[in-house]
C-alpha cells in the first residue's frame, strides 16, 4: 500500500506515548458505538468507553490497545487516541 493511502496513528496516554506509526485502518470503541476510520474520514472528534482498539499496521500486523476510556481525533488521515489507561492485548 502506498504511503500516501495510509493512516498515521498515535496512541498516548496522559505519561507515554504508546504506539505511533502508519495503518490501514482504525477501530474505536465510542461512546455511541464502535467507530471504524478509513483513509479520507472526514475529520471528528470522538469520547471512547472502555474497550479495545484495533490497528491495521503496515507492518506488524493487528494491534490491539485495551483502553479504559479517553478520546480519538481525525484530521487529514491522522488519528490521534488519547487514553486513559492503555495496554496491548496478547
Amino acid at each position: 500500500m502506498a504511503k500516501s493511502k495510509m493512516l498515521q496513528v498515535e496512541v498516548v496516554s496522559r505519561t507515554e506515548k504508546l504506539w505511533h506509526g502508519l495503518a490501514s485502518s482504525v477501530v474505536v470503541p465510542s461512546v455511541e458505538g464502535d467507530l471504524g476510520v478509513l483513509v479520507g474520514r472526514a475529520p471528528l472528534l470522538a469520547v471512547l468507553r472502555p474497550g479495545s482498539v484495533a490497528i491495521e499496521t503496515e507492518s506488524e500486523g493487528r494491534k490491539i490497545v485495551e483502553v479504559s476510556g479517553g478520546f480519538a481525533s481525525v484530521d487529514s488521515d491522522f488519528v490521534t487516541i488519547v487514553v486513559e489507561e492503555g495496554n496491548f492485548a496478547q
